[in-house]
């Protein structure tokens, strides 16, 4: 069985090197910053232990002893794929949407590098040993792990070898018998200062150069000389749970990962001086469809949570009724299944990785061209949600407490109210609204949502990569073969084109 969200919480008093505001964080689990998303993530572990969830979320592998989350299992059957598909989506509902890179998105992700292992054989150092070994590490220890796989936005229009420092993105400074010293920084570490263990890489092609930063290794957060450099925090900025609903539970936060000379052993290495290596393991194994897997089902579930929400404001409002928001709210149902039928499709017309028996992930052109829509979907969304709510999102009580004063509570009842709907549950409707919509923290899930796959740039071409233009093309080629001229009623050509 998965450890609980208590052992979670005990494993994150470690000692790690979080800092937030110039300030060294002793124990995020107790810090007003990180303590009650540190709890959220407690919340999925416990509902792998718990009865009602358990089989959902949990799987045990043939020749096994022991259970596993079902992110970590490979699946080899369709059946399968929707299982645990089923298991991000009980995760996801915990959340609401809101905890992008809760365990369960890198799990996956290793899930992924295990069941195409040959990718790691590199020309001149052989990961497949330490991979089967970290997958063994990770999935029976139901490990958080978070990744950082970015380099800093420095000078894009540089080679890592080229910029004006050597210590920019993460290099091997020192070999070692025992091992690597690596120096530098990478990002977004998002969900990073929650993790157990956190794998560092680069996702992107490097150039044939840059080999000192082509590698690829997993260490825990409490490794010496390892810094998370955190940004604001909105949980900490948060009033209280009837305040700020979604931002005082489910910030995971985002890190800069700066590594001061970490020693990382040669066991923990998963590619080393390698670009092809280093690059393939993320795009030649099913790792990144199986991210967007888990991230498809929880945009699934964060448009349901918004579409929800759509329908509560504009009952509200008293409005609901009214032919033009019947419209908006049906354009909302509307996209909402389209994301939800992405999903469906992709597995439906699922590939496998190498013949009959096994692993199985998403078609990638179904799932390359979810990314490019839910960037594109998510802005409207909000949009039509703005909309919807009118000039009550910015006229409200300056926290709970006004309702609860004894000389502004009647007033606050008697104005801050519409018909069917109390004073306290339309405030708490409304401040639910804000903090999905117009607060920073529903800022940085715009951004987050537009960008956490790469940028426009980056993935639309993806889709024409993972797609058969030249099959299209022929397509609509035998239209245009299929007839002439000379077929014109008459025969020949009419004299205005002679």
């Amino acid at each position: 069985m998965p450890r609980s969200g208590q052992d979670y919480l005990e494993s994150l008093r470690d000692g790690r090197a979080v800092w937030l505001d110039g300030e060294l964080v002793k124990d995020v689990t107790e810090h007003p910053a990180f303590r009650n998303t540190a709890r959220s993530v407690a919340r999925l572990y416990d509902l792998a232990c718990e009865p009602g969830t358990r089989d959902v979320l949990t799987v045990r592998p043939e020749g096994a002893d022991r259970s596993v989350l079902r992110a970590y299992h490979v699946p080899r059957t369709p059946t399968e794929l929707v299982e645990r598909r089923k298991a991000f989506r009980t995760w996801s509902e915990a959340s609401f949407g809101f905890l992008g890179r809760s365990p369960d998105y890198m799990a996956a992700g290793t899930a992924g590098f295990v069941s195409a292992p040959d990718v790691f054989a590199g020309e001149g150092f052989d990961g497949r040993d330490n991979l089967a070994a970290h997958y063994r590490r990770t999935s029976e220890g139901s490990l958080y792990q978070a990744f950082t796989i970015t380099n800093p936005q420095i000078d894009r229009t540089r080679a890592a070898s080229e910029q004006e420092e050597d210590d920019l993105y993460v290099r091997v400074v020192k070999e070692r018998d025992d091992g690597i010293v690596v120096r530098g920084a990478k990002m977004i570490g998002t969900g990073a200062v929650f993790g157990d263990e956190v794998v560092v890489g680069t996702i992107e092609p490097l150039p044939r150069q840059d080999v000192e930063y082509a590698l690829t290794f997993t260490v825990p957060l409490d490794t010496p000389g390892l810094k998370f450099i955190s940004r604001t925090s909105y949980e900490a900025h948060a009033r209280s749970v009837f305040d700020n609903p979604l931002s005082s539970r489910f910030d995971e936060n985002d890190a800069l990962l700066v590594c001061d000379d970490v020693f990382v052993p040669w066991e923990r290495v998963l590619t080393y001086r390698d670009v092809d290596t280093t690059f393939r393991m993320w795009w030649f194994t099913p790792a990144y469809n199986n991210f967007v897997h888990q991230a498809a089902t929880r945009f699934w579930t964060k448009l349901e949570f918004l579409t929800g929400l759509a329908i509560l404001l504009t009952r509200a409002n008293n409005t609901y009724a009214l032919p033009p928001v019947q419209m908006q709210l049906g354009r909302l149902m509307g996209w909402l299944n389209i994301a939800k039928s992405m999903v469906v499709a992709a597995e439906t017309m699922y590939e496998r990785v190498d013949g009959e028996g096994s692993a199985v992930h998403l078609n990638k052109e179904i799932a390359s061209a979810h990314r490019a829509m839910a960037g594109d979907l998510y802005p409207k969304v909000l949009a039509e949600l703005k909309m919807l709510a009118g000039g009550g999102l910015i006229q409200l009580p300056a926290s709970g407490y006004d309702l609860a004063h004894p000389e502004l509570g009647p007033l606050v009842a008697k104005y801050v109210r519409s018909p069917g709907t109390p004073a306290e549950q339309r405030i708490k409707l409304l401040k639910l609204a804000w903090d999905a919509l117009g607060s920073e923290f529903a800022s940085r899930h715009e951004q987050y949502e537009r960008f956490y796959h790469g940028a426009p740039h980056v993935y639309l071409p993806g889709i024409l990569r993972d797609g058969d233009p030249d099959l299209l093309a022929a397509f609509t080629q035998s239209c245009l073969d299929g007839y002439r001229l000379e077929d014109l009623p008459g025969g020949g050509v009419p004299d205005a084109l002679s």
